[in-house]
């Protein structure tokens, strides 16, 4: 494909709070390097609470990475909540900050002169196209532009949610060329300003095979909900269960008793342990989702309190036919729903396979 089009150059910005956003951003660096085409490097939006994982790293080791401070959510003190209107004032006071994270971005695009500026939901990258003069294009990828979707499912909530929701949208793709919308399926039609495309799964999901070793795998993107899965493996100590965290003082693998173990993030391992799992528990973000589904694994969705995205994200899998949700990880409910679990993983691979038909020419033609 990649043969009988122009080179192109692109530059990354990915924001650093989700997995979810680093490995679409590794897919498509692989897809667009396959193709021909130059990642010249990729930026980061980081802050306090999170640390870059390794593997984010590893894979992308053909390019240069570096990290600037962006904006990021304030949880409770709990780890599992996001507090609105304090993210919005903590953010509002390091604007110096990111003032200078904006000048440091600037010099690079400066520097590199890419084609494209692809931005992966890092709100900095779009108050950085507003503000400053650059002859890049920029294109946004992610499953939250699907929101501005006529029928995308909004969750139940009041007019502040919906609305925070759309800011952080316009925020991230702010006088954007290209809004590529990613989907778990393909019923939504492109349209209303908006590319509807595939998941931008890695590689490693496409070649593992699946199986059933009995155990739940369980994914917390706030250490905080580790308090719920340590009372339900009190009550059911008999289910084992694999867990992921990134709580940063924790040991790579921390095993409680002979049925449940800490891991922390690695992708190679939770993709292993996803293979292998007989369902899934998580919060409800996109990305992880999508893998279970390629690997035919039921999900247990638990949206983070507060981010009412991840409670739109939920009801929208649910309708693609991945799970059920739930408002904490009570997972004597997934192990319930095994039993009547009736997914369609073909259905899902067939709309996958086609990312790169679909979302290589958006670019190309940016």
């Amino acid at each position: 494909m990649g043969s009988k089009t122009p080179k192109k150059k692109f530059l990354f910005l990915v924001q650093g709070e989700g997995r979810g956003h680093m490995t679409q951003a590794i897919s498509l660096y692989h897809m667009l390097v396959a193709n021909g085409h130059e990642v010249c490097e990729v930026v980061v939006g980081k802050s306090a609470r999170r640390k870059v994982p390794d593997f984010f790293y590893q894979k992308l080791s053909g390019t240069t990475i570096d990290t600037i401070e962006s904006p990021n959510f304030v949880t409770d003190k709990s780890n599992k909540s996001i507090k609105m209107w304090k993210t919005f004032y903590a953010n509002i006071r390091r604007f110096g900050i990111f003032k200078r994270s904006m000048k440091t971005l600037h010099e690079k695009v400066t520097h590199h002169r890419p084609d494209v500026i692809v931005n992966f939901y890092d709100f900095l990258g779009g108050i950085y196209n507003r503000l400053y003069r650059h002859d890049c294009q920029f294109v946004c990828i992610a499953h939250q532009y699907l929101a501005a979707h006529p029928d995308f499912p909004f969750a139940k909530g009041n007019f502040w949610d919906r609305y925070t929701l759309k800011l952080g949208n316009w925020i991230t793709a702010w006088r954007a060329d290209k809004r590529l919308a990613l989907s778990f399926t393909e019923a939504y039609q492109s349209g209303h300003g908006l590319v509807v495309t595939p998941p931008l799964l890695r590689q490693e999901v496409h070649q593992i095979e699946a199986s059933n070793e009995g155990f739940i795998l369980v994914y917390m993107v706030n250490d905080g909900y580790a308090e719920e899965v340590m009372k339900f493996h009190r009550q059911h100590p008999e289910i084992r269960l694999h867990c992921f965290w990134d709580r940063k003082e924790a040991q790579e693998t921390e095993s409680v008793d002979e049925t449940l173990t800490f891991h922390q993030i690695s992708d190679t391992k939770f993709l292993d342990k996803m293979s292998k799992c007989a369902g899934y528990a998580s919060t409800a973000g996109f990305e992880s989702i999508c893998e279970a589904m390629m690997l035919g694994k039921p999900v247990m969705m638990v949206p983070v309190a507060k981010q009412y995205e991840q409670a739109c994200n939920a009801i929208d899998a649910q309708q693609a036919g991945a799970g059920i949700s739930s408002e904490e990880f009570d997972i004597h409910k997934l192990v319930q729903y095994l039993q009547t679990h009736q997914g369609d993983p073909e259905t899902f691979r067939s709309w996958v396979a086609r990312s790169e038909s679909i979302i290589l020419p958006e670019l190309m033609h940016s």
